[in-house]
């Protein structure tokens, strides 16, 4: 199978971009075919053995997905003459206009002597095969860059089946209105076990129990993002210091060393990944807040969310506290572009380590192969010695790809809600039919009975025999067989959903 396209590229200039998910190889096809794997083409359609750079460039503008990080590093390995010439021959062809447009932008330099650009305007990324951002029009070459981005540092999410799919289920609007029509006492009480359960999700994911000040501390963040408060080196800042309690490890501002994330020992061969160096990293950071705060215009906010998050944690600005933060930024993105009713949350963290394996597996499709570019050697204690191997334009870093994580987010926040939040409010639901049943036929202290009540919801309508003794001279022997009989009359109660949640479960 011969290599066309962004994969013979890629290999033939040796460039430091990661491979295209779908590799163009030439195969005993009649036609050209998009497979799950590859793009299969046809001998006669694929570019000739005699074929240079720019013409495979050329067969992937045209045939292959827009790849930012490969077309941005390959463009300095076309001569001005060579894009000048392709150019002069079809001045109002679209790949021919797109191939001198990223040429510019890849080299700094502007072509010149050139017939003026004919042809309608063409988009850069096809809305029908990607999420794409706010337009950005080129006149000089009659190019329209609709990215989540812009040519410095930029996502891709390509439109796969599962977030068309996900998309279409608008989760998100299923959210407002099921919480808008809930019960405002049992919906306040939803959102309390929300808050307090996104709180401990999150620090767990790192692998830690928060104690009560922490969690206190983390709610009273995760409210703030309904304040809908522009990100900022400054703002970002300040809500590092507010997640990290150490204040040996509180941020003045973003980091200017560098760092990495690694396994518990201390070796080279422990760093799972290594962000990029410090000036890169403010670089990209002040596109990504630029971008979150100004260009979210009709992207679909579980998208922006996941960009952002996503983004921020590859980033890594700050020496500690990047995870908690980045899936801070997912509900804040979603606060900021208005998809969640004031006071709303969802979930996501508490989904999120259930599906642990899911998220590393996000994370991975990019730090894993970045982590290759690196060469790290541990020198003593916690201090490494850090050599990227890659290009002077971290290129790798600039353009990713953000398919998985947008699918991950998009699942996340549908499990949240159909099945945490759905299945707190069942219980809250049936809690209040067992705990008026009981209260009215016997008069026992709040506390203990909220205690035995839980107890027995824990066990399927049992009181287990520590609690039976714990309670035994405050409770007649009576009100334990009562408690059990109404637990299970109520989780044998068919609680159904409010009216207005018409959507499907996830999966």
């Amino acid at each position: 199978m011969s290599r066309i396209g962004y994969e013979w590229v890629r290999n033939h200039c040796d460039l430091d971009a990661l491979p295209p998910r779908r590799p163009a190889l030439i195969r005993p096809v009649t036609r050209i075919e998009r497979l799950e794997d590859h793009v299969a083409v046809p001998a006669r359609m694929a570019p000739g053995a005699d074929a240079d750079t720019l013409d495979h460039l050329l067969f992937a503008l045209k045939h292959e997905h827009i790849n930012l990080a490969i077309l941005m590093e390959a463009m300095r390995h076309v001569s001005t003459e060579r894009v000048s010439e392709a150019f002069r021959q079809t001045p109002g062809g679209a790949y021919t206009r797109l191939a001198a447009f990223f040429w510019e932008a890849s080299n700094g330099v502007q072509l010149e002597d050139l017939p003026a650009a004919t042809g309608a305007v063409i988009d850069v990324f096809d809305p029908a095969r990607f999420v794409t951002g706010q337009d950005q029009r080129n006149a000089r070459w009659r190019v329209n860059f609709n990215g989540l981005g812009n040519l410095a540092y930029c996502a891709t999410v390509e439109r796969t089946a599962t977030i068309n799919d996900a998309l279409q289920r608008s989760v998100l609007d299923r959210a407002n209105l099921v919480l808008g029509s809930m019960d405002a006492t049992i919906r306040d009480r939803a959102l309390e076990w929300a808050y307090m359960s996104e709180t401990r999700g999150s620090f767990e994911i790192e692998g830690e129990v928060p104690g009560a000040s922490k969690q206190a501390a983390f709610v009273r963040i995760l409210q703030q993002a309904h304040l809908r408060e522009p990100l900022s080196e400054a703002y970002l800042t300040a809500l590092q210091n507010a997640t990290v309690t150490n204040p040996m490890q509180q941020a003045v501002a973003f980091r200017h060393e560098q760092n990495h994330l690694a396994r518990s020992d201390m070796s080279a061969a422990a760093v799972t990944y290594v962000p990029p160096p410090p000036a890169l990293a403010r670089e990209l950071m002040d596109v990504l807040m630029d971008w979150s705060n100004h260009h979210l215009e009709g992207v679909p906010p579980l998208v922006a969310a996941a960009v952002v998050s996503f983004g921020f944690v590859f980033i890594h600005p700050f020496m500690d506290g990047n995870g908690r933060l980045s899936r801070f930024l997912l509900h804040q993105t979603l606060c900021r572009t208005g998809a969640l009713a004031n006071g709303l949350i969802l979930p996501v963290s508490v989904a999120m380590k259930k599906h642990e394996a899911e998220y590393l597996a996000a994370l991975q499709q990019f730090s894993r192969p970045m982590r290759d570019k690196w060469d790290v050697r541990w020198i003593d204690g916690a201090q490494f010695e850090y050599h990227y191997l890659g290009n002077s334009h971290y290129d790798a870093y600039r353009y990713w790809d953000a398919t998985l994580a947008a699918e991950f987010c998009l699942e996340m926040a549908e499990l949240a809600l159909d099945e945490e939040l759905h299945n707190e409010t069942e219980f809250l639901i049936r809690y209040d039919i067992a705990h008026d049943a009981v209260n009215d036929a016997y008069d026992l202290v709040n506390t203990d009975l909220a205690i035995l009540l839980i107890s027995a919801f824990q066990n399927g309508g049992v009181v287990s025999k520590r609690r039976r003794d714990q309670f035994q001279h405050r409770v007649p022997d009576a009100a334990f067989s009562f408690i059990e009989e109404a637990v299970k009359a109520a989780l044998a109660l068919q609680v159904g959903r409010p009216a207005s949640d018409s959507g499907p479960s996830a999966p």
